[in-house]
């Protein structure tokens, strides 16, 4: 399931879509995004990130972390999403930004089906029925 997320820093704002991926598990709202994003953004190349590890399916990644570095909130025509203070990581092989649970938790996200894309607002209506934004 992907959304159409806005990052704002220091000033800059884009629009991206992102993958929310539910086994993306951290322990703080994070979203891992591609170099192009971060180069967008003024992080890189990376001068005040932390180089980090991580763990994930298909083996040690080498990345760079920036802690609380943006704002991000979902971009839909007709309601509003809280803006959530996330953690960047930027990742040399992403070809996508990445959505961790704990970031899809704050934005409010109750994923309806995974498999037809369909989610909706927590506070909304369970007939409230929204579809995956495309890639």
């Amino acid at each position: 399931m992907r959304l159409r997320l806005r990052i704002m820093r220091e000033g800059r704002g884009i629009e991206v879509v992102a993958l929310l991926n539910s086994g993306y598990e951290a322990p703080t709202p994070q979203l891992l995004i591609p170099v192009d994003i971060a180069r967008s953004l003024g992080l890189w190349p990376p001068e005040r990130a932390s180089e980090v590890i991580l763990d994930t399916a298909g083996g040690p990644l080498r990345a760079w972390y920036y802690p609380r570095a943006a704002e991000v909130e979902v971009v839909v025509e007709d309601a509003r999403s809280p803006r959530v203070l996330v953690d960047l990581i930027v990742s040399p092989i992403a070809d996508e930004p990445l959505i961790s649970d704990m970031l899809a938790e704050e934005l409010g996200i109750a994923v309806e089906s995974f498999g037809r894309g369909l989610w909706r607002f927590r506070w909304e209506s369970r007939n409230k029925l929204r579809e995956s934004a495309k890639r």
